[in-house]
């Protein structure tokens, strides 16, 4: 037989603290009487209570039997493990215990399906059991971690979890170790009265005629559309079953029958109405007490700990939704696959499930811009020969001396060292630029209207087509800084009454300041990019800096210096500021709060990443000057193009930044995730963040398992919104100098997409569900970058580009007849301005062993009189005339047709509107015969009892036009001062 363990050998551990698994440990640790210390104590005990489940099912120990409700079996198991014997009687003997724990927990829950316990390996069933309330039947829905020592915390939590209860929670508490956790349960009747309250649309029951609904296809149309569908793209139907057409409709309590009630209790569902019940919960009797509310609150206070959702099981261990996405969807081999995004909904909620659907469409619309980009290239490398421009650059023989680059240790120099640079230049700047850029124009407009038509079966299929932020409830801290406002107004879409913020004495002010403090940081990133390009002027003032390669060199370390600005400034900004100075508002709802967040955020970003841009595209080189009278800033040269222009530059830097900051963010996301987490588990395994005297906290279930996870938040997916927003600025304003950034973003994005999907699934706690029907306003941000795009485009192919230059020379009367030439022979040389050395002011250091320097610029020759000379010619004034024109023709080409395409393509499928009239038809119609229904078996009840038809229509308050009218009451009954807005009755205005 087994001995006791003394338990006042181990002081840091009472056995008060013991819950029923620990006291399982200390039965079943007598075998080890040798254990003289509470280290191997801990380690045994694990150990023993490890090997024990693991004979009974697989070989991953279910760490959370409750061995103590089944006197009996756990008797027998205790005597099993002490008793003498041979080891392999005792493993048998052990084997036959757990096996019958656990057919008796299947005999006495018949409506859980635990599966067999050979099948296997039994993961089934200990999944199933790492997620459940000790009775094995009640799901754990939600959990709060706190840590026991902080006993000055305990009269919050008591009034707190007191509210929830109040409010129908189920709630059961496991002290077993230092970080304790209060496990929540949602019952049907808490999940029932909330569905109604924040009109969740839930499916009807099957009805005959819904098969109707959906018309056929035409079966041409069919097989066109089978014969574009790549076989090796479509998901294993097996895995993920086609989402079978349900009418949907907003839960009401009334009509519960009418509804398949298996999708009340969904994971979604209770996690979104557990968050928002916690969300709303004082932790304080003070009713006129400031910030006593809300789960936020209690976890910046350290009330508790963490507060999160639970994953459906260990992402390593099949037999889970967890599991199957993360193999079939966040795995980087399944790239070519498409999204379960149905699976994805009902796992994430919308929004998540949103963001990788539009993240999956972005990606295949990259396909047609990458395969012209490529062309583009190939077309230019393959005609670079054919050149006249840089071809008389590399030529040896017809070189050209030019001016030097800046007042000091500068010289002269050929213009034949820019040999590379100008057939680069020539591979991005060629016939082809034209076509390349209104494809993009047009392209960035058809992905948008694309995706409305794409995201809007999406939304009809999951039912939010009706939802909008007015819908939305109220943020708690909303109406917590209104608590004593007078001013309430009735909100019709809600049917709630609600504290209102006046516009002009509330709100504006809190915008003002908000927005002016953005525009202070605007103002301070332009401020730095100015430095910047102070930066760039004194390096090529300096003649010793990489001498021969500095045409080349010296963009790259700007771009990377600019970089690592940007990056710096992003950081800064993005985590701490932008949510302080939303905070200062007055937003009602999430999706205005998040709206606004986003706008400060996207402003900032537009300025620090595409300021450098912007300069090389439309100031640099603009406004240099010449030899004799160079515009100085801060007594520094302005920066020149390449004499074969700063389109080269352009291309240069928009590689760095794009491909730099795909790179940095790849690294970024994937490391410091895993990171954290490692770490995390590390300290709170290993006891490290904690005083020596606490014990370190042991993973046995999913609730303890999913601790060690990062929190997921708003500011998350806000942030992989941003990234791909930014990108797609990128392409659409500035791809025409780079047309291989399609393609990069493609490799980046397919990659990005399951990277995203894989931390959410390992690393991440799981998010609560989140309803909305739209990316929000990141659609019409990037609207805005496409009307952006075509203007930059313009403005780069006009100013930035030598083809208004070259159509000039082809096509100007003068020089046809001066040249007899209708090709590019002799362009170069008309597009460098010659000057006298003998100009230049006395105090200049250059040596003047030369008579005559060129540079790039259209001016007249020194051999003109003194008042004409280095003016600006005739010839200057048309280049500059057909480039405005080139402006206006191509805005308004370009934006007509862009009109067009958004008018000719519908927002919403012409098949779509007709299925959801037939859906609104069908679904009147049944709400009606199931009322009808009703009035029949209410009559033949009221006349069976003798009822007359004027008390049938007193007691069910049935209009006389035949509309019944019941009085709804959304959640426990409440006064002005809780958080839960007051319900209008709206039978007496009937």
């Amino acid at each position: 037989m087994y001995t006791a363990v003394n338990t006042q050998d181990y002081d840091d551990y009472s056995e008060s603290d013991m819950g029923d698994r620990e006291s399982l440990y200390y039965d079943t640790i007598s075998v080890a009487s040798d254990a003289t210390n509470r280290k191997s104590l801990s380690q045994s005990r694990l150990t023993i209570y490890h090997s024990a489940v693991d004979l009974a099912a697989g070989d991953t120990p279910t760490k959370s039997l409750n061995y103590r409700n089944n006197g009996n079996v756990y008797n027998q198991l205790s005597y099993t493990v002490g008793s003498g014997g041979s080891l392999p009687n005792r493993k048998s003997s052990l084997k036959q215990s757990c096996l019958q724990y656990h057919q008796q927990l299947q005999q006495s829950h018949p409506m859980m399906d635990f599966g067999s316990v050979q099948e296997n390996g039994g993961h089934a069933l200990k999944e199933k059991l790492r997620q459940l309330f000790k009775d094995g039947q009640r799901t754990v829905d939600y959990v709060l971690a706190y840590d026991k020592s902080k006993t000055q915390n305990n009269d919050k939590r008591a009034i707190f979890e007191e509210n929830l209860m109040k409010e129908g929670l189920e709630l059961e508490k496991e002290e077993t170790q230092k970080v304790h956790f209060v496990k929540i349960h949602a019952p049907t009747e808490v999940l029932s009265r909330f569905s109604e309250f924040l009109k969740l649309k839930l499916p009807l029951k099957t009805v005959k005629e819904q098969d109707q609904i959906v018309e056929p296809e035409f079966k041409l149309l069919g097989s066109i559309r089978n014969f574009f569908t790549c076989k090796a793209a479509q998901l294993d139907e097996g895995l993920f079953p086609p989402p079978e057409h349900t009418l949907l409709y907003e839960y009401s309590r009334d009509k519960k029958d009418l509804f398949d009630c298996k999708n009340l209790h969904s994971s979604t569902n209770r996690i979104a109405i557990i968050h928002f019940i916690l969300e709303r919960q004082r932790f304080s009797n003070e009713e006129h007490g400031r910030h006593n509310y809300g789960i936020e609150k209690l976890l910046q206070e350290g009330v508790y700990n963490d507060a999160y959702a639970l994953h459906d099981g260990q992402f390593f261990k099949p037999g889970c939704e967890r599991n199957l996405l993360l193999t079939e969807w966040g795995s980087a081999n399944k790239w070519l696959k498409y999204q379960p995004l149905d699976n994805v909904k009902d796992y994430f909620g919308p929004k998540i499930a949103l963001y990788f659907a539009w993240l999956g469409f972005y990606t295949r619309m990259l396909i047609p811009p990458s395969i012209i980009g490529i062309i583009g290239v190939i077309y230019g490398w393959s005609t670079l020969s054919s050149d006249r421009i840089s071809n008389d650059i590399c030529d040896k023989n017809n070189s050209f001396l030019m001016c030097p680059q800046c007042d000091k240790d500068c010289d002269f120099w050929f213009l034949n060292k820019t040999c590379t640079s100008s057939k680069f230049n020539y591979v991005i700047d060629n016939n082809y630029t034209v076509f390349y850029a209104l494809f993009m124009s047009i392209w960035a407009v058809l992905y948008l209207e694309m995706w409305k038509r794409y995201s809007a079966k999406l939304i009809h299929r999951w039912g939010l087509t009706d939802f909008s932020s007015e819908v939305e409830h109220a943020r708690p801290q909303y109406l917590e800084r209104l608590k004593n406002s007078q001013c309430k107004r009735y909100n019709a879409d809600a049917n709630v009454l609600e504290p209102h913020a006046p516009f002009w004495r509330i709100k504006f002010p809190s915008y003002f300041l908000s927005y002016s403090i953005v525009l202070l940081f605007i103002s301070l990133a332009i401020i730095t990019f100015c430095s910047l390009i102070v930066y760039r002027m004194a390096q090529r003032a300096t003649s010793s800096f990489l001498s021969n390669q500095k045409f080349l060199l010296h963009p790259v370390t700007a771009g990377v210096l600019d970089l690592l600005v940007i990056t710096c400034l992003d950081y800064i900004y993005t985590n701490y500021l932008a949510a302080f100075l939303t905070n200062l508002e007055y937003r009602r709802t999430e999706t205005e709060y998040q709206e606004s967040l986003t706008i400060k955020n996207y402003l900032f970003q537009f300025f620090n990443y595409y300021s450098s841009l912007f300069y090389i595209a439309f100031l640099k080189g603009k406004f240099v000057g010449y030899p004799k009278k160079y515009n100085k800033i801060f007594g520094v040269r302005q920066e020149e193009c390449n004499p074969g222009g700063c389109l080269m530059e352009l291309s240069i830097q928009l590689a760095i930044i794009m491909i730099g900051k795909q790179i940095v963010n790849e690294v970024l996301e994937l490391s410091l995730p895993y990171f954290k987490k490692t770490i995390s588990r590390i300290k709170n395994t290993m006891g490290l963040s904690r005083s020596a005297e606490e014990e370190k906290l042991l993973p046995h279930n999913q609730w303890t398992e999913d601790y060690h996870l990062l929190p997921w938040t708003n500011n998350s997916l806000f942030l992989e919104y941003l990234e791909m927003v930014l990108q797609f600025g990128f392409i659409t304003i500035f791809g025409l100098a780079f047309p291989l950034a399609p393609l990069f973003a493609l490799m980046n994005n397919a990659f990005e997409l399951r990277m995203d999907a894989m931390k959410l699934l390992k690393f991440y706690k799981r998010p609560n569900p989140q309803r909305t029907n739209n990316i929000g306003v990141w659609f019409s941000i990037m609207s805005v970058v496409t009307k952006i795009a075509v203007a930059s485009t313009a403005f780069i192919i006009a100013f930035s580009s030598n083809l208004i230059p070259k159509l000039v020379y082809m096509t100007d009367k003068y020089i046809k007849a001066t040249t007899n030439t209708t090709d590019l022979n002799g362009y170069l040389n008309w597009t460098l301005a010659r000057f006298n050395t003998s100009d230049y002011p006395e105090d200049s250091s250059f040596s003047l062993n030369v008579t005559t320097c060129r540079y790039a610029e259209f001016r007249n020759p020194p051999e003109f009189p003194e008042n004409e000379r280095y003016k600006r010619p005739l010839i200057y004034w048309k280049i500059l005339a057909a480039r405005l024109a080139f402006l206006v023709i191509f805005q308004n080409i370009v934006g007509m047709i862009q009109t067009i395409v958004a008018w000719a393509i519908p927002d919403t499928p012409l098949k779509l509107n007709d299925e959801i009239k037939r859906e609104k038809l069908l679904i009147h119609e049944t709400l009606m015969e199931e009322e009808k229904k009703k009035i029949v078996e209410l009559a033949s009840k009221c006349a069976a009892n003798g009822s007359t038809q004027h008390e049938i229509i007193n007691e069910y308050n049935v209009h006389p036009d035949g509309e019944i009218v019941r009085r709804r009451v959304y959640g426990r009954p409440v006064d002005e001062d809780t958080l839960y807005p007051l319900q209008e009755d709206r039978t007496s205005a009937v």
